[in-house]
This record gives C-alpha cells, sequence and structure tokens, in this order.
C-alpha cells in the first residue's frame, strides 16, 4: 500500500479511536476496545473503503505503534492518546532518570510558566529519547526539546506509566522539572 493511504487510513482510525468514536457509530468498551469487524463496517458505513489487510498493514507499519490488536486479532484500541473516556489499565512505573518532550518556540513561554499539562488529552505524552520527541514537536513547526527530570518527580510522589508502543504517560510535569536542550 502507498504511504499516503497508510497514513490517509492511520489518521482515520485515531480520530475514531481515540476522539470520536461516535461518529461512526462506534461504542468503545471501558478499556478502548472495539470490534474489528464494526470498525471497518463503520467505515464502509460511511463511503471510507477499509479492508482486514489495509487495516492489518497500518497496524503493523505505524511508525509509533499507535494501535494494537487483542491477542484474538478480533479488537482493536489505540494504545494512548485518546481524549474520550477509556481505562487503558497502565500500572504505575518507575521511569528513566530523563524523559523528553517536544514542542514548539510558540509553546514554549506557557510551558515553561505552567508546565506540561494534558490539556484534552487523559496524559502528558513523554518520550524516552530526543530522536522521538524532535520527530513529534517537528509535527508543528521547529521542534525544541525539553528533558524533564522524571525520576526526581516519580521520587516526589508524581506517577508514570508506559504504553503498550513505549509512549511514557504522566498526569502533569511542573515547571520546575523541565530544562531547554
Amino acid at each position: 500500500m502507498e504511504n499516503n493511504r497508510l497514513v490517509q487510513i492511520s489518521k482515520a482510525i485515531s480520530k475514531a479511536l481515540r476522539h470520536n468514536p461516535e461518529r461512526l457509530g462506534l461504542q468503545l468498551s471501558i478499556s478502548g476496545w472495539v470490534s474489528v469487524d464494526a470498525l471497518l463496517k463503520a467505515f464502509n458505513r460511511k463511503g471510507f473503503s477499509l479492508t482486514r489487510a489495509e487495516l492489518e498493514e497500518v497496524v503493523a507499519k505505524n511508525d509509533k505503534q499507535r494501535f494494537t490488536f487483542d491477542t484474538t486479532k478480533e479488537n482493536i484500541r489505540a494504545s494512548q492518546g485518546h481524549s474520550v473516556a477509556v481505562e487503558l489499565d497502565l500500572i504505575p512505573l518507575e521511569p528513566p532518570e530523563f524523559l523528553f518532550h517536544g514542542t514548539t518556540a510558540q509553546s514554549l513561554s506557557a510551558i515553561l510558566e505552567s508546565g506540561l499539562i494534558k490539556m484534552r488529552r487523559h496524559h502528558v505524552h513523554l518520550s524516552a529519547d530526543t530522536q522521538t520527541a524532535h520527530k513529534v514537536g517537528s509535527r508543528h513547526g521547529k521542534a525544541l526539546i525539553l528533558r524533564i527530570r522524571a525520576l526526581e518527580m516519580h521520587r516526589a510522589g508524581h506517577e508514570f506509566y508506559c504504553s503498550e508502543n513505549g509512549v511514557w504517560l504522566a498526569n502533569t510535569v511542573p515547571p520546575q522539572c523541565l530544562e531547554m536542550l
């Protein structure tokens, strides 16, 4: 499948599984799962042609591993990034000493003043390496990288989680735990 088609499908699935399942008439389980058959039927009913083979290719090739099948491959969900109510059953973990966040100059002053806030999502998304943070920050312009003193935060009582696809999650990051790289 061409890359443009992969991206188009990935964005549509992200919207359906993370933000607007009701737009397609989908009902996510409390853990964010929906049946693959229901997802495919919903897309096709709305005029967005999507086959099971295409869906499997998108899940396998998505560079950020945004989606996952259950062990039966009969259900699918987004790994993280939801703005709708779901419970991903994440277990608090001790983070590495530092995590990273990519942003842009237009957001920097607000972040340095208020810290990182989850906004409409369930968590603040953090990267384990600067390359990933740079890639994330570059989506909206020239990337700036912030280093988060994650282990220090954890020892002060902040909880961290790591999603199935390796994205670190926190409820908030106070400004005093941020450093510009």
